[in-house]
């Protein structure tokens, strides 16, 4: 029997891909359905929904599920869940779509069909409501805002049936690795406590410390990357792993330290995008998750650690996957080594705050970065990459990386 957490719901791993015979029926009947194009955060919402990181959703959520996550994190089932998934279209396009339809759900950018959907229910949303709830503004200069106001103005639920992983596998290999082979290879390791340690940038020295406290306390450590869309100046996902790699490769004990990578694109939506990170972890086998400073945040929307304090404000009930609190992080010159606000004595003078922000502007504007903010080894691969560009993308120094 295994010592893994349970996937959300209690139950098993509920992928909505469709293989052999059974996908290639459904390839054939979605050629003749009508089409409508989805988004690059609903494409990576659907592939989530394909490999079992969305267990136990069947598909895109109702106006009740939309309202009750919005409003308390529960769907109309009652399961937690903090952050809605929603399909949207236009008003035109679902004026010629009837509940009970069936429809082919095709990426934007490629034209390939992911998914076909059966709809059950079309309804439209108060977006500043979801706007407030989820990512506590309005301001349309906050990127998550920004994709909800600029979504279709009608809403489409219903059970899905997913045809494709978008080219994650061919693109990244043996590093996409859906929640059931993870799983199993936790199990070939034995390990049955796992952190999951998130990240849409390289590896600097306190990401590696946080790490490190993980692998302490834990069986293993899955330095788990986002391969969606990100934002512009943000690293590319395959320098990124290859300047994590040379880290673990580097700095870690051998066979401590799996490093995979999942489907989605940012949200932004900090506290609440913390609880989905560790829902989701929990599907993939972790049993904690380690939370930082700033988790999933963006400029100074959020305090530093609200995504420590939106873990003490769920059910008791609500997650299996626990969050590994960690608090500011940085090198102090007097300790020579890292250290945090519980471990280190010393004055702000003698410390070196670190971010990826402040590590992509060093490097954005050719500077070397120095041993107190990243190993060799890992600038090595950075800098590489970053003569390699024409045009440059000014890096903005704003909340919380700019302290």
């Amino acid at each position: 029997m295994s010592t893994l957490v349970k996937p959300h719901g209690g139950g098993e791993l509920k992928p909505l891909l469709l293989e052999g015979d059974a996908l290639a029926a459904e390839q054939a009947r979605a050629a003749g359905l009508t089409k409508i194009s989805v988004s690059s955060r609903e494409a990576g919402d659907i592939i989530m929904m394909g490999i079992g990181g969305f267990t136990p959703l069947d598909g895109f959520m109702t106006h009740a599920d939309w309202e009750g996550v919005c409003d308390g994190m529960k769907m109309a089932n009652g399961l937690f869940w903090p952050i809605p998934i929603t399909l949207s279209t236009d008003t035109a396009t679902a004026n010629g779509i009837s509940e009970g339809d069936d429809i082919a759900l095709a990426d934007s950018e490629s034209g390939d069909i992911l998914a076909t959907m059966t709809v059950t229910e079309k309804y439209s949303i108060d977006k500043k409501h979801e706007c407030m709830m989820v990512y506590k503004t309005t301001d349309a200069e906050h990127p998550g805002v920004k994709m909800v106001m600029e979504q279709g103005d009608v809403n489409l639920a219903g059970p899905v049936k997913v045809l494709s992983q978008g080219g994650f596998p061919e693109q990244y290999g043996e590093q996409f690795m859906t929640p059931a082979e993870t799983r199993a290879e936790y199990e070939k390791r034995g390990w049955s406590t796992i952190a999951a340690f998130q990240t849409r940038n390289p590896m600097h020295r306190s990401h590696e410390y946080l790490a490190k406290i993980a692998v302490e306390i834990c069986d293993g450590l899955m330095v788990h990357s986002l391969l969606g869309k990100l934002k512009p100046g943000d690293i590319p996902a395959d320098v990124r792993s290859e300047a994590i790699q040379v880290l673990i490769d580097n700095y870690f004990v051998k066979n401590t330290v799996i490093q995979a990578g999942y489907p989605l694109d940012m949200r932004y939506a900090g506290p609440r995008e913390a609880l989905l990170h560790a829902l989701f972890r929990q599907n993939y086998g972790c049993s904690h998750l380690i939370v930082g400073r700033d988790h999933a945040g963006v400029g100074d929307y959020y305090g530093p650690f609200d995504a420590h304090h939106i873990f003490d404000e769920i059910p008791s009930d609500a997650l299996e996957t626990q969050p590994l609190k960690i608090d500011w992080t940085f090198w102090c010159n007097k300790c020579g080594g890292m250290g945090s606000m519980k471990t280190c004595p010393h004055e702000a003078e003698d410390r070196v705050l670190l971010s990826g922000t402040k590590v992509r502007k060093m490097l954005s504007e050719g500077e070397d970065l120095p041993a107190t903010f990243s190993r060799p080894e890992v600038a090595k691969v950075l800098q590489a990459y970053y003569a390699t560009l024409t045009e440059k993308v000014e890096i903005k120094m704003s909340g919380h990386s700019a302290k």
